[in-house]
């Protein structure tokens, strides 16, 4: 069985025009899962900076008054409005964010969401389960204090969780609906419920529990994954070789000052794209093969005057860790760079 959408239905999964439109052309889709895998890749490869940027704004951002009483009482209001209105929250949930939403609380979640925004330009996207106002708004103010380029690409990842949610309900509102959606709700049973909290504006996902993840679904791209970005440009670094080495040898791994024991072995290579994103590196595999790893970028020729010729990041990846995603991103300039791990 096949699963045909148009634009409009993909439009309120994702406020991208342009994801909007290449998923319609992309339907009918096979499954849900082929539906997110497409999805992901239109996302991160094809949605441009301003389609992101598309998508945030396509979120309604509450607490826009001068008057903070006002602010604060309109906050309040708007929150226990939407709660009680959306079906997809459990009793448990709706009692959490009531109990917690108290005028104080939302008072400073409405300021610090305006100066997230001035900040960042845009609204400030998590996902939550059950999370209290005052978590809500800790881990506004933690992401407060990363640099805009990183945030950037956290609110992005965000986006793309909600995505995948509003197309499992866009599915699951069709009638005879396939298997594939039946497996992908019991593989989700476990896992929290995702959330979209824009400035105090709480946006329900779906209903499902708080127990412990105990199923992973089979990957839809590599374990591990990178992309460059020119902060001094503020934009995407396409263009630059990368390459994917893993160390082998009969030292476990590479010891700090010292050589021998041991090689890096070739893994894959890629050159990035004009959205600063190589292509893939690794075999789709479920379980990546525990290790240090070290991607290598030749800056020195993206950069033919800047002060690396090139820059290597080693990272470990644990047996315990196997079946996660690592996104190991560069944050360049001609005198410095910066790494993180994304998911």
């Amino acid at each position: 069985m096949e699963f045909s959408f148009d634009e409009k239905d993909f439009a309120s999964c994702c406020g991208s025009t342009k994801f909007a439109k290449e998923m319609a052309s992309a339907s009918p889709f096979r499954s849900f899962q082929d539906a997110v895998s497409v999805a992901k890749g239109v996302w991160f490869n094809s949605v441009d900076v301003n389609g992101w940027l598309q998508a945030f704004s396509a979120h309604p951002q509450i607490g826009q008054t001068h008057a903070p009483s006002v602010a604060s009482e309109a906050s309040a209001q708007g929150i226990r409005k939407w709660i009680l209105c959306n079906k997809m929250w459990s009793k448990g949930e709706q009692s959490t964010a009531l109990a917690t939403a108290t005028g104080s609380s939302l008072q400073e979640l409405s300021e610090w969401n305006a100066r997230y925004r001035e900040k960042f330009g845009f609204v400030f996207l998590i996902c939550a389960a059950g999370r209290s106002t005052d978590e809500i708004l800790a881990e506004l103010k933690r992401r407060y204090t990363n640099r805009p380029i990183v945030e950037f690409e956290i609110a992005a990842q965000e986006q793309m969780k909600i995505t995948e949610l509003r197309l499992a309900k866009l599915f699951s509102s069709r009638e005879n609906i396939s298997s594939s959606v039946d497996k992908y709700s019991a593989a989700k049973k476990a896992e929290e419920d995702r959330i979209s909290i824009i400035g105090g504006h709480v946006t329900a996902a779906s209903e499902i529990s708080t127990a412990k993840l105990i199923h992973h679904p089979a990957r839809t791209r590599p374990p591990i994954t990178t992309h460059v970005l020119d902060v001094s440009q503020g934009s995407p670094a396409a263009g630059i070789e990368v390459l994917l080495e893993v160390w082998r040898g009969t030292q476990s791994r590479p010891t700090f000052g010292a050589s021998g024991g041991g090689s890096w072995v070739f893994q894959g290579s890629s050159t990035t794209d004009l959205d600063g994103r190589s292509g893939q590196l690794l075999s789709i595999v479920d379980d990546v093969n525990p290790g240090i790893y070290r991607i290598s970028f030749n800056t020195g020729k993206y950069i033919p005057n800047g002060f690396f010729p090139y820059v290597s990041l080693v990272f470990e990846i644990k047996e315990s860790q196997k079946r996660e995603h690592f996104h190991v991103p560069l944050l360049l300039s001609p005198f410095s760079f910066s790494t993180y791990r994304g998911s």
